[in-house]
C-alpha cells in the first residue's frame, strides 16, 4: 500500500511517499520557511535532490508544491493521486485521552483543536498539515500517529509527578515522554532478532538534537526521561534536560526576563549550545574537545545518560540489550564509547573496534559488543516514518 508520511511544523513540512510492504522511499520532500520570506523545498527521487525556492504561505501550498512535483513527468512516481491510499500524520502529544492511533475525521479534529496545548509549539504545525491533506485530499483516510502513544504502558508510580493530585485530576499534568514512535520501531527490531521480548529488559537510548531514554521491558514502555514536556531528561543539543525547577524564577530575576521567555531560554538556549558557547552538532563537539567548555558539555551529556541507563536497569531488575538510535547514537562511535564505558557492572563489554569499524555500513543494525557481554549493545538505525505508515496502512484498510 503506498501511504504519505507528513510531519508538519509550525513553519517546516516534511512529507514521503512509501510503500508499506516494503518500506521503500518513492520520494521525499523537505519544505522549509513555510510562512516566511525565503521558503523553499528540497525534493529528493531515486538519490537525485532538486531544491525549488518559492514562496509557501502556508501548509496547504506547500503540500500542493510536493503533490505537483510527485505527479510531474520530469520529477513524478505516480500518475495519479488514486495511487495513494491513505496518510499518517505524526502528532507529538494530544494527551491521554489520544494514546493510540486513530482515524481522524472532522469530529476527530475537532475535538483535537481542545487538546494544543499539550504540545504547543508542534500541534498547531500538525493541525494545519491534517487540515492541508483533507482540504486537497478528502478521498483519503488521514490517520494521527501519536509520539506519547508507546509510552501509554507506563505504570502510575512511573508518569506521576510528586504534586498535588487534582493538578493530574483537572488538567492532567503528568508525564507523557516523546520519541515513541522510533522506541516502539526500536523494539520491534529487537523482535525481530530475538524472536520474543517476554522477559527481555530493552533501554533504548535515542541521541539526536532531542534525546529521550527508555526502559522496555516485555515489549512495553514502563519508563521514559521526557515528561511533560520534551525538556526533560538528559542534556540535549540546545535543551537543558532535568533542572531544579526553582532554577526557573533564579534565571528570570537574573536576566530581567518572564517565565515563558526562561522556558525559552531552556529548551533553545542551553543544553550542549548554552555549555559551549553555541556548539550542538556532535561533529563540532567531537573535533573540540581538546577546549574546556566543549569537554565538559560531552562530559555532562554523557554522564546524564549513564544516570538515566543506571536507574532503568535498576527499574527493571536488570538489562539484557542497551541501544542506540537517532543522528548521535547511530553515528558517533565517540559518544557511544563514552558512554559504555564504566557498565562493566552491568555485564557490558565494549568490543571498540566493531564500534568504530561498524560505524559503516549506515542503516544495518549492528552488535558493537563481545561475544563475551552479559548485555548486548546494539546501534539501530530508526524509521519511525515506517511504524507511522504502518499504522496508517492498518487502520486505512
Amino acid at each position: 500500500m503506498k501511504v504519505l508520511v507528513v510531519n508538519a511544523g509550525s513553519s517546516s513540512l516534511k512529507a514521503q511517499l512509501m510503500e508499506t510492504t516494503t518500506g521503500e522511499v518513492f520520494a521525499n520532500a523537505y519544505c522549509e520557511r513555510v510562512g516566511i520570506d525565503g521558503s523553499f523545498m528540497t525534493y529528493k527521487k531515486d538519490g537525485q535532490k532538486t531544491v525549488l525556492n518559492q514562496e509557501m504561505a502556508n501548509h496547504k501550498e506547500a503540500f500542493q508544491l510536493f503533490l505537483s512535483y510527485l505527479m510531474s513527468k520530469e520529477t513524478g512516481v505516480i500518475s495519479s493521486l488514486d495511487e495513494i491510499k491513505a496518510i499518517g500524520h505524526r502528532v507529538v502529544n494530544m494527551g491521554e485521552k489520544y494514546n493510540k492511533s486513530i482515524v481522524v475525521t472532522k469530529e476527530v479534529f475537532e475535538d483535537m483543536k481542545n487538546y494544543i496545548h499539550f504540545a504547543p509549539l508542534h500541534n498547531p504545525g500538525a493541525m494545519s498539515g491534517m487540515s492541508a491533506c483533507m482540504e486537497l485530499m478528502p478521498s483519503k483516510k488521514n490517520v494521527a500517529v501519536f509520539d506519547t502513544a508507546f509510552h501509554s504502558t507506563m505504570p502510575e508510580k512511573a508518569y506521576m509527578y510528586a504534586i498535588p493530585y487534582e493538578l493530574y485530576e483537572e488538567n492532567k499534568i503528568r508525564r507523557y515522554g516523546a520519541h515513541g514512535t522510533s522506541h516502539r520501531f526500536i523494539a520491534r527490531q529487537v523482535k525481530e532478532l530475538v524472536g520474543d521480548l517476554t522477559g527481555k529488559k530493552i533501554i533504548s537510548c535515542h541521541i539526536g538534537s532531542g534525546s529521550s531514554i527508555c526502559a522496555i521491558k516485555d515489549g512495553k514502555c514502563i519508563d521514559t526521561s521526557m515528561g511533560y514536556t520534551p525538556l526533560a531528561g538528559v542534556v540535549m543539543g540546545t535543551r537543558s534536560g532535568d533542572v531544579d525547577p526553582s532554577i526557573i524564577p533564579a534565571i528570570m530575576e537574573a536576566k530581567g526576563i518572564d517565565a515563558n521567555e526562561t522556558i525559552t531560554l531552556l529548551n533553545k538556549k542551553s543544553g550542549l549550545t548554552g555549555l559551549t558557547g553555541g556548539l550542538s552538532d556532535m561533529r563540532d563537539i567531537d573535533a573540540n574537545l581538546d577546549k574546556p567548555k566543549v569537554k565538559l558539555a560531552f562530559d555532562m551529556l554523557v554522564y546524564s545518560i549513564k544516570k538515566y541507563i543506571g536507574a532503568y536497569a535498576a527499574a527493571m531488575n536488570g538489562v539484557d540489550y542497551i541501544t542506540f538510535t537517532a543522528g548521535i547514537g547511530e553515528k558517533d562511535e565517540i559518544f557511544r564509547e563514552a558512554v559504555c564505558s564504566e557498565l562493566e557492572y552491568l555485564g557490558v563489554e565494549l568490543d571498540k573496534e566493531k564500534n568504530v569499524a561498524q560505524n559503516k555500513p549506515f542503516g544495518e543494525i549492528l552488535e558493537i559488543t563481545k561475544p563475551t557481554s552479559k548485555v548486548k549493545v546494539l546501534r539501530i538505525p530508526t524509521d519511525e516514518e515506517l511504524m507511522i505508515a504502518l499504522d496508517t496502512a492498518e487502520l486505512a484498510e
